[in-house]
């Protein structure tokens, strides 16, 4: 026997989603991931680091998101056979059209290498027909607008938090977080850690939080204050279809978590959709429950 260490390099591409991790066994019925029978050694959160016990043989270690995504949302990781350890690493990538897939460090493989191609390609045409339903979708919503009137403002509810957007929003699933919100051209993203996740958390000021997220996620932000709301910007590029976007991180602290919501715009549409977006970031608030 072995070990397999697996080092998951914080992100926050899918930062709360839990990554699954299999390895190749012939003998196994648990799982198969691109028609290689797997078994699960375990999962790995954002920023975790976990031993694995494997035996000696030469085997694929694959990473996935889930069981529907993992055909395409996938990295795998060809072990040679031995009997020394094994240090791995590796992170989310932002990549939409393969499902913001894990994906392992130094790993020059010609086999991963093109896995990773049939993924992408399978992977985008599940988010170009998701985008078609969406601009469809937007259609319908917009001749409706222009029938009727405009948007009228909406109370979304979410836990305890609450936050105003408009009719033209909905709330949807999103890999990786609690909840999100989408219109035509903004996605909202919103995470919630517990104090409980770190002794002393609670202490922690709503600036020095979203200085540690900024420090743990290796970005040049700087944390600022807008209407009253402290936030940190800052802009991606996607690397598949080369659009820039932004992205405007708000914090807020309730009486049991610290709450991070990310507003996500195109760079194109920053002059149209900012002040709207300050706006939003200032409804926030989070209901107190009531004593029984």
């Amino acid at each position: 026997m072995r070990k397999l260490t697996i080092k998951r390099t914080k992100s926050f591409v899918a930062c709360l989603g839990k990554m699954k991790v299999y390895i190749e066994d012939s003998t196994s019925d648990e799982l198969v991931i691109n028609d290689v029978p797997c078994r699960k050694l375990g999962t790995l959160k954002n920023g975790e680091e976990k031993i694995f016990e494997i035996d000696d043989n030469a085997a694929k270690v694959f990473v996935i998101a889930d069981k529907l995504s993992k055909n395409y949302c996938n990295d795998y990781y060809e072990l040679p056979e031995g009997s020394e350890d094994v240090y791995l690493s590796g992170k989310n990538k932002y990549n939409p059209a393969a499902g913001n897939a894990f994906r392992f460090d130094n790993n020059p493989s010609e086999g991963a290498l093109a896995n990773r191609k049939r993924g992408k390609k399978k992977g985008l045409i599940i988010f170009l027909a998701a985008i078609a339903v969406g601009l469809v979708l937007g259609f319908a919503i917009s001749a409706g607008i222009r029938s009727n009137s405009s948007p009228k403002d909406k109370m979304f509810l979410y836990d305890n938090l609450r936050i105003k957007l408009t009719s033209e929003f909905k709330q949807v699933n999103a890999e990786g977080y609690d909840v999100a919100f989408e219109a035509k051209d903004v996605a909202i993203f919103v995470l919630k850690e517990e104090f409980t996740g770190a002794e002393g958390f609670e202490n922690y000021s709503l600036m020095e939080y979203a200085d540690l997220l900024i420090k743990a996620n290796g970005l040049s932000s700087e944390v600022g204050v807008k209407d009253g709301q402290i936030l940190f910007t800052y802009d991606a590029v996607n690397e598949e279809t080369n659009n820039a976007y932004r992205y405007y991180t708000y914090v807020y602290k309730s009486t049991d978590a610290f709450w991070m919501i990310q507003f996500a715009i195109s760079v194109d549409d920053v002059g149209e959709y900012e002040p709207n977006i300050s706006k939003w970031a200032s409804s926030v608030c989070f209901a107190v429950a009531s004593a029984d």
